[in-house]
């Protein structure tokens, strides 16, 4: 009788997938289910929607603890560019949260991670958005569509933000209050 067994990670088979990351904490669990299921994720942090630049500084320096966390993983940042971020929003600062100015960042984010993914030659993308309770994953799904090669992926399945929760605690990471941009500040609207 012969019998084959299956390694789920061997060097070779694990499928390279770029992670567009909002945050640490979002970070946290979103990347755990990717490394379970068998990806190889590389991390992009872009986020020019994060208002102010300190508050993007912290953010990014916490998505680093948790790429540590998971044995040094590849974390690319971006170019902070909160001026162009405004202004692919224009028009649209009195939206609520949730409403059109959130769609329209979503489309800013998800096209910077999908050039970065064309650039580095990963065929797919997928973003941590959907992680937070906040965010409709449906909503980001759409607008992800629209980019070939994104990965529709909703984190919050399997005790996603719970467990992102727990482990952000473990791990003692900064927790925002709000969404990223000045707007979700006035809104008083928390993320994660």
């Amino acid at each position: 009788m012969v019998y084959f067994v299956v390694i789920k990670y061997h060097w070779g088979m694990r499928k390279k997938i770029l992670v567009h990351c909002c945050c640490g904490p979002c970070a946290t669990s979103s990347l755990q289910r990717l490394l379970d299921e068998g990806y190889d994720p590389v991390l992009v942090y872009g986020n020019s929607n994060i208002w102010p630049q300190e508050e993007n500084d912290v953010r990014y320096q916490n998505l680093l603890k948790v790429a540590g966390h998971f044995g040094g993983l590849q974390v690319i940042r971006q170019d902070y560019d909160h001026e162009n971020w405004l202004e692919f929003v224009k028009g649209l600062e009195n939206e609520p949260e949730g409403g059109a100015r959130c769609l329209k960042c979503f489309e800013y984010n998800l096209r910077c991670a999908h050039e970065e993914a064309v650039r580095l030659g990963i065929d797919c993308f997928t973003t941590t958005l959907t992680v937070s309770r906040f965010k409709n994953s449906s909503k980001i799904f759409k607008v992800g569509s629209a980019f070939e090669g994104f990965e529709p992926i909703d984190f919050k399945k399997k005790d996603g933000f719970a467990r992102s929760c727990e482990m952000a605690k473990e791990l003692g990471l900064y927790r925002q209050q709000y969404c990223g941009c000045e707007f979700s500040i006035a809104e008083g609207v928390e993320d994660a």
